[in-house]
């Protein structure tokens, strides 16, 4: 990211917690009108690529979707994403999602730059049957070890969803679950504007880094490159309402097969396969 669009994404984020801005995020209803385009309420495809198909693919949405405000602002449309991921001690979380529990979650901390003025993201991402339900609540990056810790938001002039930020302090406290690995990945979204909202992202160079530390990071050393991606892309297609019929004619033109990827319990498994996975080796578990 460039200088002037770097500052221009922290301007937009920091306003949502309420620095040097008269207007700050009150809820989580407003947290989505300022600007925050997650889809809370989905459903969600999952595809491995060639980057051949991948770059036929990006071809053939054109017509029907736009850059989302983070690929607006890069050269190619690729932007970086890196979230800590928490589990308990016997790694309940990655091993429900290894096995197919129908009902499950997830717990990460996510981050688009290494800035600390830019917010970092609470997140719980469950699965209900088939349906995907995502809350998130921004917090400052100096605030992340506080919260991590089962301490409650400390006044620091902003406002987040703290209905959200106190279920995820309760999961995590229920199942004792703490940092656990990063992941990190570049992505190029496309998203729709119309009500039947539509996202698709073409996800590439995963790699992760096991860490107990409460801090949500892009650089440092030890990242392991993950063989997912090795020459593919990672699809994902999230809609709210009707499957759109072009994404049928698009699955259709191009053979694509529906896959269970998961970035958190791919990575766990390598590290448990390479030895080097604390966690893992600790508990006797290697995926």
């Amino acid at each position: 990211m460039d200088a002037a669009t770097s500052q221009a994404a922290r301007q937009a984020d920091t306003k949502a917690l309420g620095h040097k801005d008269k207007r700050p995020v009150h809820s989580f209803a407003q947290a989505k009108k300022s600007g925050d385009r997650m889809l809370a309420c989905r459903y969600e495809l999952k595809y491995l690529l060639t980057e051949s198909k991948a770059a036929a693919i990006h071809q053939y949405i054109q017509p029907f979707l736009e850059y989302d405000r983070y690929s607006k602002l890069q050269r190619g449309g690729m932007y970086p994403i890196v979230s800590l991921y928490l589990d308990s001690p016997d790694l309940q979380l990655c091993r429900e999602t290894l096995t197919g529990r129908q009902n499950r979650y997830k717990l990460r901390i996510r981050s688009y730059t290494d800035e600390p003025e830019y917010p970092r993201f609470f997140e719980i991402k469950r699965r209900i049957n088939r349906v995907i339900l995502k809350s998130r609540a921004r917090v400052t990056d100096e605030d992340v070890p506080a919260l991590l810790m089962g301490r409650p938001l400390p006044p620091r002039g902003y406002t987040t969803d703290e209905a959200a930020l106190n279920q995820f302090q309760f999961y995590a406290t229920t199942i004792h679950a703490g940092p656990t690995v990063l992941i990190r990945y570049t992505r190029q979204a496309f998203e729709s504007p119309s009500e039947n909202r539509v996202r698709v992202t073409f996800d590439r160079e995963l790699c992760y880094k096991i860490t107990d530390q409460p801090e949500v990071s892009l650089g440092g050393s030890g990242w392991q490159p993950s063989r997912i991606t090795q020459g593919h892309a990672i699809l994902e297609i999230k809609f709210t309402g009707v499957y759109p019929a072009w994404l049928a004619r698009m699955a259709a033109h191009f053979n694509l097969e529906v896959r269970s990827i998961s970035k958190f319990a791919t990575s766990m498994t390598q590290a448990g396969e390479l030895g080097f996975c604390g966690p893992v080796r600790r508990n006797g578990w290697h995926g």
